[in-house]
C-alpha cells in the first residue's frame, strides 16, 4: 500500500498527550499513526522536525459576508485568513434571509442557509452554519426542523440591544423546540434594558470617547442576561452554549448552572484572554466589540474558568470592517466587531502556553477538540485514524509580529497591531490537501466544503484535560 502523504519528525499533540510520532494520510483521511518505519510508503513526505503536529483549529464563532452595508469580509478572503492561522473549520451564521436584512420578511432561515451554502466555491477551509432566530413568530420555530435536515444543528438567539434581539418569552418557546430536536441553543446574553439605560446616560453626559464604552455594557448586565437565559435552559432541558463570555460575573452564573457540562457549555474569545480595557484608551473605537473587553481581573477569570471547564472553547467572534467604518467621533456610532481569525492561534499560544505555562493538550482541547465535539463535528478537531486530515504544523519557537499589513482578511486594521508572539503556523492541510506551505497560501478557493453537522451528544465534562 502506498498512501498520499506521511508527516514525520514532529511532535503530535492531542487533547490528552504529546508524543513524537508520524502520521499517514490517504484520500483526505488520517489512516494511521506510528513510527515512520512502520507506516506505509508515501508519495509525499512532509518533514515536521522541530514542529508540533496539531488538529486543525475549529473556530465555532465567525461572521462572514452578512451585513448588506459592509461587504468587506468575503468567504474567499476570510477563509484564506483562517487557513493562514491554522483554522481548518469555521462555523458561520445563517440568517432568516439571504443576509442580515431584518426587513426582508419574504425569505426565511432555509433561504439564509442556502445562501451561505452557495459560498463553498469561495472557501479555502471547511465551514458549517448556526441558524439565527430573530423573528418572534411561529413561522420562525417551524423553520428549525428544516434547518436540522439541512445539517444546521445549532441556533443562535440574542438577548441584547441589537435589532435582532428577542424577549424571554420567545427564548422560552425556542428553547423547547430546540430541546425537542436535540439541537443546541446559542445565546448572546446582555440584559438589554440595563445596556439601553447606560447608553442613554452616557450620551446625555456627552461621553463619546471610547474609554467610556465599557460602561455602556457593564459586566453585571452580561451576568443578568446569562442568569436569565441559563434559568430558562435549566427549565426547558435544552443544550445551551453561551457565546463570548467576557467577565468573571457572567462566568460565575454559568458555573452556578453548569454542573457536569452535559447540558451547559460556554466559550470565551481570544480578545478576552489577551487584552484588557486599556485598549480603549490606546486604540479608540477600533476594539469596540460586544460585550466589551474588560478588566485585567476579568481576563484572569477567563483562564480560571477555562481551567475549571466552565468555559470549554476559545473562539474569535471574527468580524470584518474597514477602518473607516470603525473610526468615528462618538463610540456609539461605531459597529461592534473586530477581526482575528488569522492570528488567534499564535496569540492564544503566546498568552496561554508561553506566558502562563499551560500545556499543548490544553490549547488543543479548547481550540480544536472541544468545539468540534460541542457542535457535532466528529471528523474534526482530532488526529484519530479515520477522521479528516485537517492538520496544522506549528513552529512553537518561531517569533512573529502581528500586523494588519499581512492580513489575508479584508480587514484594514488589527486590534493586536505590533504585538510580538512566539509561535507560527507553517503548514495547513484541509482534508489532506496543503493549503498553506511555509507560511504562504498555496491552495485554491473552493477547497473548502460546507459540512453537515450531527446533533451532538454532549458527554459529561468537569475540567479541561491536561492543563498546567
Amino acid at each position: 500500500m502506498v498512501v498520499e502523504t506521511v508527516i514525520a519528525g514532529g511532535h503530535l499533540v492531542t487533547a490528552t498527550t504529546v508524543r513524537q510520532t508520524s502520521i499517514a494520510i490517504d484520500n483526505g483521511i488520517i489512516v494511521s499513526i506510528g513510527n515512520e518505519e512502520v507506516l506505509p510508503d508515501a508519495r509525499r513526505r512532509i518533514d515536521a522536525t522541530g514542529q508540533l503536529i496539531i488538529p486543525g483549529v475549529v473556530d465555532p464563532h465567525v461572521h462572514i459576508d452578512e451585513v448588506p452595508g459592509n461587504r468587506a469580509g468575503t468567504y474567499e478572503s476570510e477563509t484564506a485568513a483562517a487557513a493562514l492561522g491554522g483554522v481548518t473549520t469555521v462555523l458561520d451564521f445563517a440568517w432568516q434571509g439571504t443576509d442580515r436584512s431584518i426587513a426582508n420578511e419574504n425569505s426565511n432561515l432555509y433561504d439564509g442557509i442556502e445562501h451561505k451554502k452557495a459560498k463553498a466555491d469561495q472557501a479555502y477551509v471547511d465551514y458549517g452554519l448556526h441558524g439565527v432566530l430573530h423573528r418572534d413568530d411561529p413561522e420562525t420555530l417551524a423553520q428549525i426542523d428544516t434547518a436540522v435536515d439541512a445539517g444546521v444543528t445549532s441556533f443562535k438567539l440574542f438577548m441584547s440591544t441589537y435589532d435582532v434581539g428577542v424577549n424571554a418569552g420567545f427564548l422560552d418557546r425556542a428553547f423547547r423546540h430546540i430541546a425537542d430536536r436535540n439541537a443546541v441553543a446559542i445565546v448572546h446574553t446582555e440584559e438589554p434594558a440595563v445596556c439601553t439605560a447606560q447608553l442613554d446616560r452616557l450620551r446625555e453626559a456627552g461621553k463619546g470617547d471610547a474609554i467610556h464604552y465599557p460602561d455602556s455594557r457593564p459586566d453585571y448586565a452580561e451576568a443578568m442576561g446569562a442568569a436569565a437565559a441559563l434559568r430558562l435552559a435549566d427549565e426547558t432541558g435544552v443544550k445551551y452554549y453561551g457565546v463570548h463570555t467576557s467577565c468573571r460575573k457572567a462566568a460565575e452564573e454559568i458555573e452556578r448552572f453548569r454542573r457536569d457540562g452535559s447540558r451547559i457549555r460556554a466559550e470565551t474569545c481570544t480578545h478576552y484572554t489577551v487584552l484588557d480595557d486599556s485598549v480603549y484608551e490606546e486604540q479608540g473605537t477600533l476594539p469596540i466589540v460586544a460585550p466589551p473587553i474588560r478588566t485585567d481581573d476579568d481576563r484572569e477569570a477567563m483562564f480560571d474558568y477555562l481551567e475549571k471547564g466552565t468555559l470549554s472553547v476559545v473562539s474569535t467572534d471574527h468580524v470584518v470592517y474597514h477602518r473607516a467604518f470603525k473610526e468615528v467621533e462618538n463610540w456609539w456610532n461605531s459597529p461592534y466587531g473586530a477581526n482575528s481569525v488569522q492570528w488567534s492561534l499564535p496569540l492564544f499560544h503566546q498568552e496561554a502556553v508561553v506566558e502562563r505555562g499551560y500545556s499543548y493538550p490544553f490549547l488543543v482541547s479548547v481550540m480544536c477538540t472541544n468545539p468540534a465535539e460541542t457542535f457535532g463535528l466528529p471528523q474534526k478537531g482530532t488526529l484519530e485514524p479515520g477522521t479528516d486530515a485537517d492538520i496544522v504544523l506549528f513552529d512553537p519557537n518561531e517569533s512573529q509580529t502581528v500586523t494588519s499589513s499581512r492580513n489575508a482578511s479584508n480587514a484594514t486594521f488589527s486590534i493586536y497591531e505590533g504585538r510580538e508572539v512566539t509561535g507560527t503556523v507553517t503548514t495547513t492541510l484541509v482534508r489532506g490537501r496543503v493549503i498553506v506551505d511555509d507560511g504562504e497560501l498555496v491552495g485554491s478557493a473552493g477547497t473548502g466544503s460546507f459540512v453537515d453537522r450531527d446533533r451532538p451528544q454532549w458527554e459529561k465534562r468537569t475540567t479541561q484535560t491536561a492543563t498546567r
